[in-house]
């Protein structure tokens, strides 16, 4: 991935990771444009910078991903970079029937938005001189956190199809995979000063310094949410799942 002179669509730029990277990448010498639910907040991440831009979009909504796609293609026809970085998560009890809506929105928001975006852009991309398409997954897509099952099993799906559209692509754009394990932000309420999670800006200077390695490594993948990544490979997955489920019951008490 080229560390500069990239036009950088990011989704989710409002908040949390997404702003971070927007602040850091934007820093390098790249144009970077955010997008999300809340103009209010992607105000606020590119107030007094330079060579940012925020429009408004809702992954949730498939018309609106295209006409936004449209509209930014047009203004920006340099766009050779797109992180999938919009993203929602709800606690769920599975052991009884209980209403649906939480596990439909992650779905449509954490799958289908980053897929539909994705489609939005990827012809687009495909002419482009160093494309990249990042997708951002979890350390939980590999070892999940139980009462967050959707919000798991959604990543998991995000994981698969960026490994597919890797293989696609291979050739035409490069596809990244940002791994993340529990970070610091206000992705759940209270989660921003959790005990035990990465600090944001630890995190993030750890993602750029692996996103500016030459070559880029396909995964992001940072020393924190190594425990979870590797744990199958390496024969941990039983002991790191009941880690990780023994220390959110604690979190619940």
């Amino acid at each position: 991935m080229k560390t500069s002179e990239n036009t950088i669509l990011i989704t989710g730029g409002g908040s949390g990771i997404g702003r971070e990277l927007a602040v850091r990448l934007q820093a390098q010498g790249n144009i970077v444009i955010v997008t999300g639910r809340r103009l209010e907040a992607l105000q606020t991440t590119v107030a007094g910078q330079d060579n940012m831009h925020a429009f408004a979009l809702d992954v949730d909504d498939p018309q609106a991903i295209t006409a936004f796609a449209k509209q930014i293609i047009k203004q920006f026809p340099q766009i050779n970079v797109l992180i999938n970085n919009a993203g929602i998560m709800r606690y769920d009890d599975l052991s009884t029937q209980a209403d649906l809506s939480d596990a439909q929105a992650q779905i449509t928001t954490n799958l289908l938005g980053t897929i539909r975006v994705t489609n939005a852009f990827v012809d687009h991309l495909k002419a482009q001189s160093d494309a990249i398409i990042v997708s951002v997954s979890s350390g939980l897509a590999f070892v999940p956190r139980a009462d967050a099952a959707v919000y798991s099993a959604t990543k998991a799906a995000v994981h698969v199809y960026t490994q597919c559209l890797r293989q696609q692509l291979a050739g035409l754009v490069e596809v990244i995979e940002l791994v993340p394990p529990a970070v610091q932000t206000e992705l759940t309420p209270g989660q921003s000063e959790r005990e035990g999670y990465q600090p944001l800006h630890a995190f993030i200077g750890e993602v750029m310094d692996l996103l500016n390695e030459q070559p880029t490594p396909s995964e992001i993948v940072v020393e924190r949410a190594r425990l979870q990544r590797l744990a199958e490979r390496e024969g941990r997955f039983a002991q790191v799942f009941d880690r990780i489920n023994a220390n959110a019951a604690q979190q619940r008490r």
